[in-house]
């Protein structure tokens, strides 16, 4: 009798295991549903950014963030074009730096527990920049999605149908 009842307790660990939460992403999901899209795996503090050519000035912009528990920190903005759309000074403990041509916003701790953002159909080119590898977002999300980035913790299940952007 113990043994059909550890077997039995085995067989469901092994049959629930695809469906366990353990490996920390940055999720892509669609709208703001639990559709998975796209992940980035990384551990927490890793950074990463997000960089797009802003539709004004045509100059890329870089954001730059890390994840700590349920949140999104982002740590830093540098940008070229001190123009519309882009902030004239820091706030708080931030530093507001010129070096090389480029404004940067350093030293931010602003939180969010998701970001939302319409992949870019025409000029942005949203772009995920991880350990000095550059990742166009198009390539696995069509231009014009709406997608939210939030930290989470995601399935085995979940890996196996959606697209693991830093893969190639």
């Amino acid at each position: 009798m113990r043994l059909k009842l550890f077997i039995l307790l085995f067989a469901l660990i092994l049959i629930s295991l695809p469906f366990f939460p353990y490996k920390q992403v940055v999720a892509f999901t669609f709208e703001d549903t639990e559709q998975l899209l796209a992940y980035l795996s990384l551990e927490e503090k890793e950074a990463f950014q997000i960089q797009y050519t802003h539709s004004i000035h045509n100059s890329d912009v870089t954001e730059t963030y890390r994840i700590s528990s349920n949140q999104i920190i982002q740590t830093e903005l540098a940008y070229k074009d001190f123009a519309v759309g882009m902030p004239a000074n820091a706030e708080g403990n931030e530093l507001f730096v010129r070096k090389e041509g480029i404004y940067y916003i350093k030293n931010m701790q602003r939180t969010f527990t998701y970001i939302d953002l319409r992949i870019g159909k025409v000029k942005a080119n949203h772009r995920l920049i991880y350990e000095g590898k550059i990742y166009p977002l198009s390539r696995d999300i069509k231009p014009g999605t709406w997608v939210r980035i939030t930290p989470k913790k995601i399935t085995l299940w979940q890996q196996l149908k959606g697209v693991r952007i830093n893969d190639s």
